[in-house]
């Protein structure tokens, strides 16, 4: 039995409802704007082999970053669990907005004579009154988790673009370090030969074998890490089986002509940062739960019981009569008596050792965690967004430096030494010196490029969010082939 203000309550309160598509018109319109990149939530067959044909049309081209984003959003299975989990919270969204169902109980009784039968309703008084609140804070976890999956789709699509912009650079590493290991070699033998002849002395040959050997150990250090890198880049593109063979560039994107400027960084990364308003949202909930707790200290269990109960029982009536006579006759008559009760039955906690203290401090000090949280990942994402946009700009200045002033100039003494060599007025030891300069200048070079690359996408995620995990960041290597 359910009063009729509760019955009012409840269908003012309504349900939720699953969405078409899973919440995911939110993600989407967060990731196009942060990255220009439509994602999408695999549910079908027909829907997996929609998005494998795009894969395999991306990966028959020759890769660029953009296109390892888009084959990462398709293909990483770990961004689809992230998806799911957005499923998930939608679901527990839903079932939060039901009202909770009646508990019905049914007993029987049976005696010689008579028959008791009883029905009761248990319905829990307080969820009810408490469910549009209750049902605004699932709505608001919902939110929240299709931020979280924001997040994850901006984390994945950074992975994927770091780990191109570094298996490329290994690329690059290799082709300068074989080119220079087949002069190294067209020069050891030449050295050789003169050795043979006497035209050169024998620690002269010496220095010029080394040499060779050291740029053959360089190469075959950098080939390693280019496998490693390359299988990375298939790690976070998700890739395996036949899909692994792809065509990647054998040289990194040239730099932008003028870096980007920007002078307000930091309010530009408190504003769009995701994980930063995941944690005001957190803020926010946690206020509601709290508010929430406060209402229900004193009373948190209230339950009312309808109950109804019937009972039948045989009942002998006896009834006497005057006869014709100085005796009396006796009758009697069996009937089945029915009698019906009807009550409520009301269930609540009574506070006497507890008037709700415990609850309302352990709800304050979560409170109030989460406000110290959120203020601490303001303070963090400013320095985050001032270091990510000293990096871009330190390493684009160190990259134009090394183009316009540290390879013309290894250029230009390399001619010159190779003249003076080839005119008698430097030994060959000057040359490797020279030679061993200008490779570990031009390996510099591609560290620093792939580094600003690596910088710009870390300047992105400092201001929209996705950085990359300290995990990833233990196993990035350092200047891989230098």
């Amino acid at each position: 039995m359910i009063s009729p203000s509760l019955t009012s309550i409840l269908l003012l309160s309504g349900c939720a409802n699953f969405s078409p598509d899973g919440g995911m018109s939110i993600v989407n319109a967060f990731t196009t704007g942060a990255i220009g990149e439509h994602v999408t939530k695999i549910r079908s067959k027909d829907e997996a082999a929609a998005a494998q044909a795009k894969v395999a049309d991306l990966l028959s081209r020759t890769m660029t970053a953009d296109a390892a984003v888009r084959i990462a959003l398709l293909n990483n299975r770990a961004l689809q669990a992230a998806y799911n989990e957005l499923g998930v919270s939608e679901a527990v969204m839903v079932e939060a907005s039901l009202p909770p169902s009646p508990v019905v109980t049914l007993s029987r009784l049976v005696q010689p004579s008579s028959i008791e039968l009883e029905a009761q309703i248990l319905q829990n008084v307080l969820s009810l009154l408490t469910l549009p609140r209750r049902r605004e804070i699932a709505e608001d976890r919902f939110l929240q988790a299709q931020q979280r999956a924001a997040e994850a789709t901006l984390r994945i699509a950074a992975d994927a673009r770091r780990a191109y912009y570094r298996a490329v650079a290994a690329n690059e590493l290799v082709k300068l370090l074989d080119q220079a290991l087949m002069s190294a070699e067209t020069v050891s033998d030449f050295a050789k030969k003169l050795g043979e002849t006497g035209g050169m002395a024998k620690l002269d040959q010496a220095r010029e074998h080394a040499f060779t050997a050291e740029v053959g150990g360089q190469l075959a250090q950098a080939r390693l890490s280019q496998r490693l890198e390359r299988e990375r880049l298939n790690q976070a593109l998700g890739l395996w089986g036949a899909q692994i063979k792809y065509k990647l560039p054998d040289k990194l994107p040239a730099l932008p002509p003028k870096p980007k400027v920007d002078n307000d960084i930091e309010t530009e990364a408190i504003l769009c940062r995701v994980d930063l308003e995941i944690a005001r949202m957190e803020v926010a909930i946690l206020a509601k739960e709290f508010g929430l707790t406060h209402t229900t200290r004193f009373v948190d269990v209230l339950d009312v019981r309808g109950i109804r109960r019937l009972e039948k029982a045989d009942v002998t009536d006896v009834d006497y009569t005057l006869a014709p006579g100085p005796s009396l006759t006796k009758t009697t008559a069996r009937r089945t008596e029915k009698i019906r009760w009807r009550g409520l039955d009301v269930d609540f906690q009574i506070p006497i050792y507890d008037f709700g203290e415990v609850r309302m401090r352990r709800a304050e000090e979560i409170y109030m965690g989460a406000v110290n949280r959120v203020i601490d990942k303001a303070v963090n994402v400013r320095s985050e967004a001032r270091q990510a946009y000293q990096a871009y700009r330190g390493n684009y200045d160190v990259v134009r430096h090394y183009e316009r002033e540290i390879l013309p100039l290894r250029q230009i003494i390399s001619e010159q030494t190779l003249l003076n060599y080839n005119g008698m007025l430097v030994d060959v030891f000057a040359l490797l010196t020279d030679a061993r300069a200008r490779i570990d200048a031009n390996i510099l070079a591609v560290n620093a490029r792939r580094d600003f690359w690596l910088a710009k996408v870390d300047l992105h995620t400092a201001v929209v969010g996705g950085r990359e995990t300290a995990s990833a960041q233990a196993i990035a290597p350092g200047a891989g082939g230098g």
